[in-house]
């Protein structure tokens, strides 16, 4: 340890390893809660963020000082649009995991998703689902948001899965013909006061060294010719660098997933008779919202116009939803 009188805690989590660069700007959720829904329904959302803002509201949690009292919120606006629902998928469960036995689309999907071959509609397609129903253990939804119904410049859209939730398989199955090629709103899957999960990718910071990335410590002044480099990389036998040493390399632009973020609001801008959320010539490095939104407790990771990806909570929470009480929302 060179000067130290004693040893010394490593520095930096390792929880988060690797840190690279993300594979894509749209994350990636690998597991989803099923909340036991009575009524069949998807189980997660998107929305693309819009930016950071103060909420004050009643304090409605009991036996806590604050309680009955008014505060002021740090709070996240994302923008809504509503999801299209263009086909679904069916698995069985084997021996090696979950196995994809079939999947249908929808008849009138656009020239963005027609031109993979993989999107197109084929007839017949439901009937061999209901054919293998008994082998079916898992139903989800293939759906598309486009950045384009949130005023954003891309016209691709995004795609992937959504499971369904429900009592049996048949009921998830005829909810998502029964909204083949329809668009689902955000207050159809979540409601005020209920506690969700945020995934998303974080902003980029590039290339950071050892300090900024993990927090090493500077060393003493005088004591080597660098000041932000680490002391020793390793011992001299083995002459091995162990995959735990700090060292420089990507800072941000990581999945990462935020758990338990209440809704404080759900409207939509148009509609909007209580708080006028859109403010004069728009919000900054996003422009005006022109449809559904919704405001959380708390950050979201990324920039604004990321993709966000919302699912019911995977982390144990109350069971009761309480509707918050805002008083005012500060639009800066």
């Amino acid at each position: 340890m060179g000067h130290r009188k004693y040893s010394a805690p490593r520095r930096g989590s390792m929880a988060f390893y690797p840190r690279v660069r993300a594979r894509s700007l749209e994350s990636r959720i690998r597991t989803w809660s099923d909340p036991k829904l009575e009524k069949s329904s998807l189980l997660g959302f998107a929305g693309y963020k819009v930016t950071n803002l103060n909420v004050l509201s009643v304090d409605d949690r009991e036996k806590t000082p604050n309680y009955g009292k008014n505060l002021m919120n740090s709070s996240t606006l994302i923008a809504t649009p509503p999801l299209k629902i263009i086909g679904i998928r069916a698995y069985a469960e084997t021996a090696y995991g979950k196995n994809a036995i079939l999947d249908a689309f929808a008849k009138d999907n656009d020239k963005f998703l027609s031109k993979k071959a993989s999107f197109k509609y084929k007839e017949g397609k439901l009937d061999e689902i209901n054919a293998h129903i008994d082998k079916i253990k898992h139903v989800v939804a293939i759906v598309s948001s486009y950045p384009a119904t949130a005023s954003l410049s891309q016209k691709k859209p995004f795609v992937w899965e959504i499971p369904i939730g429900g009592k049996d398989t048949k009921t998830k199955i005829d909810y998502v013909v029964s909204n083949f090629g329809k668009q689902v709103n955000i207050k159809d899957v979540f409601e005020t006061g209920q506690f969700i999960d945020i995934s998303a990718i974080t902003r980029g910071k590039g290339i950071e060294g050892p300090i900024t990335r993990f927090g090493v410590k500077r060393k003493q002044h005088k004591s080597r010719k660098s000041v932000r480099a680490l002391g020793t990389l390793g011992p001299i036998s083995p002459a091995v660098v162990t995959y735990t040493v700090p060292r420089q390399g990507q800072r941000g632009f990581h999945q990462r997933t935020e758990y338990n973020k209440r809704i404080l609001i759900i409207s939509n801008s148009e509609k909007d008779n209580d708080f006028k959320i859109n403010p004069d010539g728009g919000f900054e490095h996003f422009g005006m919202i022109k449809n559904d939104y919704i405001i959380v407790k708390g950050s979201v990771p990324g920039v604004p116009k990321r993709l966000v990806k919302m699912r019911f909570p995977i982390r144990t929470v109350g069971k009761k939803i309480l509707e918050p009480k805002v008083v005012e929302v500060l639009v800066k």
